[in-house]
C-alpha cells in the first residue's frame, strides 16, 4: 500500500491505440502497477480512431477490461478516463459500474463525459447531436441509481421507469463520480454532485503553471453550486516520457505537440510536488513508452514521494 506521507495518489493509463496491446501484457502493466505501489490505473473509453493517411485503430471495450482488470489485481483503484455516456443506457451502465465496483471490492471510481470523436459515434451509430443535453439526463440517471439504489425517469432522450440497481454495489453511496470537462454547461450539471474533476495534459499544457486558470474556473463552478471550497478534487492527467520515448500516439491529434515532463526520477518527483502544492489530489501518467519495463521505472519517483 502506497505510503500515507505521499503528498498525492499516482496512477497510470494503460494504453489505448499506441500498439496493439493483448490482454497478457495489459495484464502484466497492471500488476506491476500494483507491485510498485502505483495508487490507481485508468483506460479509456473510445471505440474507434481514423486519421488521414494512417490506418484506423482502436482500443479494447473499456468496460469489458475494466471488469478483467478489477480481477486481475487487488489493491489498485481503477476507473474509465472518462466513460462516454453516449455509448451505454445510462441505466445500463450504473449496472456496469455497480458491477466492476463489486468485483473489484470498492475500487472503481467512475469517471464521465459527454464524448467527443464524431467517428466513432458514426461508426458505431450513437447519435452525435445534442451532446451534454443527453449526458445531463444520463447523468440524473446514473448518479440516482448508484447513489439511492432506484430512479423514475422519463426524458427527451433517455428513461429509466421505476427501475431498481438490485444487488447493490459494495458501497452504500455507490463508487465515486468524477467528471471531465472544462465546459461551462458540463461544470453547471455535474458541480454539485461529483467527487472529482480531472483536467486532460492537453487542456493547461502540461505543466503545473499551466493549470491556474483551470482550477481557478472549477473553484467558481464549486461555489456557484453551493459547496464548500475544495470539496471537489482535484485531478489531472500528465504525459511523461521515459527512455525510449517515441511520441506517444494518442487519439486526438490537436493534443500530439504537448511536451512531455521527463528527467530522472528526482524531477519527476519535484512536478507531482507541484500539483500537490497546487492542490492537485491525484495524477493520472500518461507514459511514452508504455511497457511494463516503463511502469517499473517509476517505482524511484514513487519511493522519493513517498518520504517525508
Amino acid at each position: 500500500m502506497a505510503d500515507r506521507r505521499r503528498p498525492l495518489r499516482v496512477g497510470l493509463q494503460l494504453p489505448e491505440v499506441e500498439r496493439e496491446v493483448r490482454w497478457p501484457e495489459l495484464r502484466a502493466m497492471a500488476r506491476a502497477a500494483e507491485g510498485i505501489g502505483l495508487d490507481s490505473l485508468w483506460v479509456g473509453d473510445h471505440l474507434l480512431y481514423r486519421w488521414p493517411g494512417q490506418a484506423p485503430r482502436g482500443p479494447w471495450e473499456g468496460w469489458s477490461m475494466l471488469a478483467a482488470l478489477a480481477a486481475a489485481t487487488e489493491r489498485i483503484q481503477l476507473g474509465p478516463l472518462v466513460a462516454a455516456t453516449s455509448f451505454r443506457g445510462p441505466a445500463l451502465l450504473a449496472k456496469m459500474a455497480a458491477t466492476v465496483d463489486e468485483i473489484s471490492g470498492g475500487r472503481l471510481i467512475l469517471g464521465l463525459g459527454a464524448g467527443w470523436n464524431e467517428t466513432e459515434y458514426r461508426a458505431f451509430g450513437f447519435p452525435f447531436d445534442e451532446r451534454v443535453a443527453r449526458f445531463e439526463e444520463a447523468f440524473l440517471i446514473v448518479r440516482t441509481l448508484l447513489r439511492e439504489g432506484a430512479v423514475d425517469f422519463e426524458g427527451r432522450f433517455y428513461s429509466a421507469r421505476d427501475c431498481e440497481l438490485v444487488p447493490r454495489g459494495p458501497r452504500p453511496s455507490g463508487p465515486p463520480l468524477l467528471i471531465g470537462s472544462i465546459g461551462a454547461r458540463m461544470l453547471r450539471i455535474t458541480a454539485p454532485h461529483v467527487d472529482a474533476w480531472n483536467a486532460w495534459h492537453d487542456w493547461f499544457g502540461n505543466r503545473p503553471a499551466g493549470l491556474a486558470p483551470l482550477l481557478e474556473t472549477v473553484a467558481r463552478a464549486e461555489a456557484a453550486a453551493g459547496r464548500a471550497a475544495g470539496s471537489i478534487e482535484r485531478t489531472v492527467s500528465a504525459l511523461v516520457a521515459l527512455p525510449g520515448a517515441l511520441g506517444r500516439i494518442q487519439g486526438d491529434p490537436e493534443g500530439t505537440d504537448t511536451p512531455p515532463l521527463s528527467g530522472d526520477p528526482a524531477a519527476l518527483a519535484a512536478s507531482m510536488r507541484e500539483y500537490a502544492a497546487l492542490g492537485v489530489g491525484h495524477v493520472q501518467l500518461v507514459l511514452d513508452p508504455i511497457t511494463v519495463g516503463s511502469i517499473e521505472a517509476l517505482a524511484p519517483m514513487l519511493d522519493l514521494l513517498d518520504r517525508a
